[in-house]
Order: C-alpha cells, then structure tokens, then sequence
C-alpha cells in the first residue's frame, strides 16, 4: 500500500495506539508509532480481553463514593486508594465523586455504547485482514450474590436493550441452567449474548505484525521527553537524542497520557488505575463471567483461564500486591462449583489503566493544538472501545469532520478552564 505524504505520529504502542495506527494505515497514510517500551505490553496484554458494549457504564456511579469508603478499609477490598493531599489528587477524585451519580453514569454508558455500536464488525474485519488472535463469541454472565446488586443493575437495560444488544435477565435456577458450574449462592445473573472476548496479548501481538506488513514505522523503548511547538503547531517530539518529526501527532500513551501531556503545554487528569491478572488452568465454563459482587473478571480461553481485577488509585508502577492476588484467586469460591485457589506457583501480572474523572475517554484534537489529536482515558474498556475510537478519530484526522460520537469525549471538557484562565 503506497502512504500518504501526510505522516502521522502515534505516541503509544497499546491496544489504543495499534489501533489507531492500524485505521490511519489502511486508509494509505503514512504512520510511525513510537513506544517507551515494546509495544502491547501492561494492562494491553493482561486484562480480561472482554469486547462488552452491554457492559460499558463509567465506573463513576451511584453509591461509588459510599462503597469506595467501606473498602479503603479492606487490605483485600476490589478498590484501593492511596492518600494523598497533592492538589491534582484531591481534585480527579472529586471529580469522580461529583460524577458519582445516576444521571451522569447513564449519560456516559450511552455515549460508550454509540461510540462502540459497531465493535463487533470491526473485529470481525480485524481477522478478515489477516490478524490472527484467538476470540470467543459466547457472550458474557453478570453473576450476582447479592439480589440487591442485580437489582440496581436492572435500571438501565433499557440502553443496551435500545442498542439491540438483548439483554437477559436470569433468576435462580434459570441462571444455573445457562452456567452448570454456578452454585447456589447464586442468586441470578443478567446475560448478553452478543459480547465476545479475546486473547487481548495475542490481539495486539497481531496488530502489530500487521502494521509492520503496511509499512508503519514502528519505534520501541524510546519514551517522549521534549515536545517542539511552532505557536498551535506541534512540529517535533524527542526521545533523548531521537527527534521525530511529522505533520500531525496523536497522543494515545494509555496511564502515561497525564504527565506526557503537561509536555505538550495541554494537561489532562489522566490518572493510572492498576489492576491485575493471573491464569490457572482451565475450568470448563460456557463463556466470560463478570462475578459482579466481588469484582473480578473471568475469561475463559482455549487452554487457560483468566481472572483479573481490582483498581488501584496510585503511581504508575506495576509492582505486584499478593493480598490482591490472593482475593482474586479466592473469588470464585462463592459463585463456582468445586473452586480451589491453585496450590502450584501461578504468575501474577499488572498493568495501569487511564483513568479519568468522569470514567470517560477523552478522544479528539488535543486542546488548542491544531495539529495534535488525543486518544486515552478508556479505562476497563480499552479492548471494547478501541476499533470505535480509532474510527471516529480517522475520521476527524483524515476529514476533519467530528463524528456525533465523539462529541461527549472532548478534551475541552478538561481543558476549557486552563485556556480560560
């Protein structure tokens, strides 16, 4: 494919930044991605791999801010909080807080749900060209303990039901007919039919050998440090003594969004959320189960299983917690039939999810700049949001028209104030 002499740089080599590279690509434009370390790696690779619209309402919710206090006092709890009194803490936390409630959560889940309508299409073109990932097409089991916890998630099904994604309501037996392995604690479960999921290391694996097949440039372990500006224009960013020139940028760094876009003079409230991910050995279940009341997340493979979980507000580093892991690993005891922690040494793996205030990505032209578009902040939902984030950004790049399904996700709700002042 001959590229454009229009050249592109992407910053970020995970599933975002593959993505949007691969989109930019195939419409013939020249594209260079450049990584601080090699490509896919951290949450990219390790999350549960779960392509789930149905399932996409911003963390940010009602009774968040009550329950987040109940289990900063649990070393084991789902959600953990590092103290801190830094200015720039104390304000994306209450900004969370503030979009804690019904109306705002159920604004952003339908704007997640627009922007994902055509996911699943997407992957399917994904593996039509070429890309070679395992994915399952089962859907995916909200398992709940507790009635009260399924309850409150009944309120709004009527905006994936409104996005034909069918969801099912399943009581008592009826939830452990559709999952054999189900106990009784069990009190029921909502199923979506139409959600997959992927091996998301073998995912990213795939677009990154096939971006090198169209000719994309792609540039590893050299991490962004200087930004070069002419007025609105960004011209160059460096990496030590590397200098990488282009005539537009799009900053897709996932967690490290937030310090590298203090470089580029348009700070974003991008904070880091770690969470976790260890695989035993096969279990036999139907399809992915959310075990909803203890937040973990569980993805059956070909060969293996995976469960991953808990949100960790603090730096970005992925040390390993092994409280954390152990309260992974003793989850499915309530909700599975015969679960037993493995006795044999497992791996644990971390990766740092961009966070933001208002559980929403920010997508679109950075700030003021004119040439500089933005693609992060996509949370738990990285996997789910990437082929339509990467298709409206296209767009919005090649065009310059905004798709209606960005409009939610400017970087101006971040940004207006800072230009303001």
């Amino acid at each position: 494919m001959k590229g454009s002499t229009v050249h592109t740089v992407v910053i970020g080599g995970g599933v975002i930044g593959l993505t949007q590279a691969y989109h930019l690509a195939r419409e013939g434009e020249t594209v260079t991605v450049i990584d601080a370390r090699a490509t896919g790696l951290g949450a990219s690779e390790v999350n549960a791999g779960w392509i789930v619209p149905a399932e996409a309402a911003p963390v940010p919710g009602p009774g968040v801010v009550l329950q987040s206090l109940k289990w900063m006092l649990r070393p084991d709890s789902p959600l953990y909080i590092r103290p801190s009194l830094q200015p720039d803490f104390l304000k994306f936390m209450f900004g969370m807080w503030r979009r804690s409630n019904f109306q705002d959560q159920r604004a952003g889940f339908e704007g997640h749900l627009r922007l994902a309508q055509h996911t699943i299409e997407t992957f399917d073109e994904y593996r039509a060209d070429g890309m070679d990932f395992e994915m399952h097409s089962e859907g995916l089991l909200m398992a709940f303990t507790q009635k009260e916890n399924l309850e409150h998630h009944l309120d709004n099904l009527d905006l994936p039901k409104a996005f034909g994604l069918d969801p099912q309501v399943l009581v008592g037996d009826d939830v452990r007919n559709h999952e054999p392995l189900l106990t009784d604690a069990v009190y029921g479960g909502i199923y979506f039919p139409l959600e997959r999921h992927v091996d998301p290391g073998a995912m990213v694996t795939a677009l990154h050998k096939r971006l090198v097949e169209l000719g994309v440039q792609i540039v590893e372990n050299s991490p962004i440090d200087r930004v070069s500006r002419n007025g609105n224009t960004v011209t160059a960013v460096h990496s030590g003594e590397q200098t990488f020139s282009g005539d537009r940028f799009v900053l897709a760094s996932g967690a490290w969004t937030g310090p590298l876009s203090k470089l580029f003079k348009e700070p974003l409230p991008v904070r880091p959320g770690k969470g976790y991910s260890v695989e035993v050995p096969a279990y036999g279940l139907r399809g992915a189960v959310n075990l909803s009341d203890a937040k973990v997340a569980v993805t059956p493979f070909n060969a293996r299983l995976r469960l991953a979980g808990t949100m960790e507000f603090g730096g970005l580093d992925e040390k390993i917690n092994q409280v954390r892991i152990d309260a992974i690993l003793r989850a499915p005891r309530t909700y599975f039939r015969g679960w037993q922690p493995p006795t044999e040494a497992v791996t644990p793996r971390a990766g740092i999810r961009p966070m933001t205030p208002d559980g929403m990505p920010v997508i679109g032209s950075l700030g003021s700049l004119s040439n500089t578009y933005v693609s992060t902040g996509h949370g738990m939902l990285g996997v789910t949001l990437a082929p339509g984030s990467a298709a409206a950004l296209t767009d919005l790049i090649l065009t310059g028209r905004k798709s209606p399904a960005l409009l939610p996700f400017t970087s101006a709700r971040f940004l207006r104030r800072n230009h303001a002042a």
